[in-house]
Order: C-alpha cells, then sequence, then structure tokens
C-alpha cells in the first residue's frame, strides 16, 4: 500500500470522529452564542439602547460559523466516501445543506426561522456521524458505496 492510499484511508477512517467532534463544537458554538451575547450585552447595559443582532456580534465569532461549516463540509465528504449504506451520504448532506441554509438565513435573514432550528442539523450531523463510524465503515475499498 502507497502512502497516499494509506494517508487517504486514514483520513476516511477517522472522518466520522473528527465530523462528530467538530459538529458537536458548532452545536455548542450555536448553543453559547445567545447566552453569551445577551449577558455581554446586559452587563454593558446594551439593553437599554437596544443593541442586539447580528450587528453586536464580534468578527470572529461570525467567523467562527463559517469555520465550522467548512470543516463540517470536509468531514462529511470524507465520511461519504467510506460509508457501506447507500443512503448515508445523501443524509450527510442533506443536514450539512441544512446547517448551511441556517447560517446563511442567520447572516442575511432570508426567512424569518427561530435560532433554535439550527440545532436540528448540528445534531443530526453528531448522530449520522458516530452512526456512520459505528456501523458503516469500509474496512476495504471494495464494500465503499461510490467504488
Amino acid at each position: 500500500m502507497n502512502l497516499i492510499s494509506t494517508t487517504s484511508n486514514k483520513i476516511n477512517s477517522s472522518s466520522d470522529i473528527f465530523g462528530a467532534f467538530a459538529s458537536g463544537l458548532c452545536l455548542i458554538h450555536c448553543l453559547a452564542t445567545p447566552i453569551l451575547f445577551l449577558a455581554a450585552a446586559h452587563a454593558h447595559g446594551a439593553h437599554e439602547h437596544h443593541e442586539h443582532g447580528a450587528e453586536s456580534v464580534p468578527m470572529i465569532w461570525q467567523v467562527l460559523d463559517y469555520f465550522f461549516l467548512v470543516v463540517s463540509a470536509v468531514a462529511v465528504y470524507y465520511s461519504t466516501r467510506n460509508t457501506t449504506l447507500k443512503w448515508m451520504p445523501a443524509a450527510l448532506w442533506a443536514s450539512w445543506g441544512f446547517l448551511a441554509l441556517m447560517i446563511l438565513n442567520e447572516k442575511f435573514h432570508l426567512f424569518h426561522i427561530n435560532h433554535n432550528f439550527i440545532l436540528i442539523p448540528a445534531l443530526s450531523l453528531v448522530g449520522l456521524h458516530l452512526y456512520n463510524r459505528r456501523y458503516c465503515n469500509c474496512e476495504d475499498e471494495e464494500c465503499c458505496v461510490d467504488e
């Protein structure tokens, strides 16, 4: 087995752990954001001046949304390459797409959707990655869906 194939197998075998971890951090980020900024606004008296929304969130905190989106896309890509279930790639990409839609909606206010709905795709990505890791990983290239 050559170096590229060995490296690819290691990436594929750890992509679900990485994806579940990244999606879990994204979930914590999504849960913590409103709490942290409400507390910060209250501490600085922003509630008296009605300062809230995306404008009051520091840029680095907003960049984390896109960082988690890119990281989860990479994890989904590699996880879909080594699954044994034909429906798993569609489920992972659908969850990622829903997460992307929710993040973009928060930034551009396309639709009126409750912020808490972002938890659905984040939780589903965690669950799908863990399920895929436990039950659907290929041991060799012959069993993979796209091979």
